[in-house]
């Protein structure tokens, strides 16, 4: 077992290993496999960390084996299903890293309009696999995105003013706990464990099935609207966004524009305001819902057509090559002007061509559901705003490109009030109370005393147990 640190080699003998090898239906890869390399990399290439070893599960069995191992040797326990984490969560120097991504099957009953879907399949996996019965689950804007880490933070997407986020769709959750249990959590079973597991991220433990209900999704209205980057033409959809039709869900990126070949040569690298949509339902009533975006301002481009929902994934393609990123995020009622001037400010001189400002038009379905229904409670929140800094070459600064952010963040904080613990970077445990309303974050300390008393799932934005 090459190239692992004195202090793991203590914990682990050779025999353990072969023990655990033999037990294993998938794969146990170690750093002298000529996987590993590959196997230990997540998305953010600035991550860089080197697990003793990694259980890439095959099944529910696997991932038991995979929590029993890390407990018996006292190692650090890392899960990952597609390996978002934008810290790096996902992954662990000198400890189990549990993958999930073989984990992926996905089986849909349109009789019922049902799915039972593995952690490690992706929102793509799972939208191509139902659009055919005309179904579609609200899921992330990122087809790599991995089911089981969505889910359990929440899952904000294409979808969620129409039909709430991938919580709201959820029926019941098989779950391997710390202490080596596979309970099966919703309604009727161990509900304390089902409402926290819809929100409070993987503090409880390693999700390994789910069963959601879809809804009637085929065609929808989606594109993209490029308008110019300017104080009112922000403002103004700001205003709309949060009360236009509830079937149509927007994501806004202030941003340079990319040498799309429907955008005139002249624009590109200019700065836009490039608003993406997704209308579920007729396309003439999703255009109707589009008319006061399109008077905003003289569109720079525009291609908005009827197409597949699967298709939607295409337009935020470029977040699935990996990249080093710094990332902060909030909710918000409404911006003041002089957060929207910074904004604009920031972005005249970026660290990186590819950093971002993210606005998010919420209401919709998603409010409908009481705050204390579920662990994610920032529900009657208007909008939802992310900085956003993206770099490609692991080499670069990645302190400057931070603190871009954190300047910004710094003027816009003041009008923003909570997070989205699946939009959480390193940013301490007074960011991951922000995620959780006070009586939220009780409620799940108690949770986690019940079923995780040990603290075993540490390795996320953490919840301690109530003492």
């Amino acid at each position: 077992m090459a190239q692992v640190r004195d202090v793991t080699r203590a914990r682990i003998t050779s025999g353990a290993i072969g023990a655990l090898r033999d037990r294993v239906y998938g794969d146990v890869i170690l750093p002298d496999d000529p996987r590993y390399d590959a196997a230990r990399r997540v998305l953010n290439v600035t991550v860089d960390r080197y697990p003793a070893l990694i259980v890439r599960a095959a099944d529910a069995y696997d991932v038991i084996l995979g929590i029993e191992f890390a407990r018996d040797h006292d190692l650090p326990l890392a899960v990952r299903s597609g390996g978002h984490s934008a810290s790096g969560l996902s992954t662990t120097n000198d400890g189990v890293v549990v993958d999930l991504s073989r984990m992926n099957a996905i089986d849909i009953d349109p009789e019922h309009a049902t799915a039972h879907v593995q952690p490690g399949a992706t929102s793509a996996d799972l939208a191509g696999h139902a659009q055919p019965y005309g179904l579609a689950l609200s899921t992330g804007d990122s087809a790599t995105v991995g089911v089981g880490g969505l889910t359990l933070g929440g899952g904000i997407g294409w979808l969620v003013r129409a039909h709430g986020p991938t919580i709201d769709n959820l029926r019941a959750v098989e779950v391997a706990t710390a202490d080596g249990r596979l309970l099966t959590a919703s309604a009727d079973e161990h509900a304390d464990l089902f409402w926290a597991l819809r929100g409070g991220g993987g503090n409880f433990g390693i999700a390994t099935r789910f069963e959601f209900q879809l809804r009637p999704v085929g065609t929808v209205l989606g594109g993209v609207l490029i308008l110019p980057a300017s104080r009112e033409v922000i403002e103004g959809y700001l205003a709309y966004a949060p009360q236009a039709d509830e079937r149509l869900t927007t994501i806004a990126d202030l941003m340079r524009v990319p040498p799309l070949p429907f955008v005139p040569e002249e624009q590109h690298g200019e700065l836009a305001f490039v608003v993406m949509v997704c209308f579920v339902g007729p396309a003439d009533e999703g255009q109707r819902a589009l008319e006061p975006l399109c008077a905003l301002a003289t569109p720079i481009a525009e291609m908005v057509a009827p197409l597949p929902y699967p298709e939607m994934f295409a337009f935020t393609e470029a977040g699935t090559v990996p990249h080093g990123s710094a990332l902060r995020a909030g909710f918000a009622d409404t911006l003041p002007p002089d957060a929207i001037d910074a904004m604009l400010a920031a972005m005249e001189n970026p660290t990186s061509p590819l950093g971002i400002v993210q606005l998010r038009g919420l209401g919709g379905e998603m409010a409908r559901v009481p705050a204390d229904a579920t662990a994610f409670a920032h529900r009657d929140r208007a909008l939802f705003v992310a900085i956003v800094n993206v770099w490609m070459d692991p080499a670069e600064d990645a302190a400057m490109h931070r603190a871009w952010v954190t300047r910004l963040w710094d003027a816009i904080r003041p009008a923003a009030s909570g997070t989205y613990v699946n939009f959480l970077d390193d940013d301490g445990e007074e960011r991951i109370h922000e995620a959780y309303p006070d009586a939220t974050f009780r409620r799940l300390a108690e949770v986690k005393r019940t079923y995780d008393p040990d603290n075993v799932f540490r390795l996320n934005q953490n919840i301690p147990p109530m003492p």
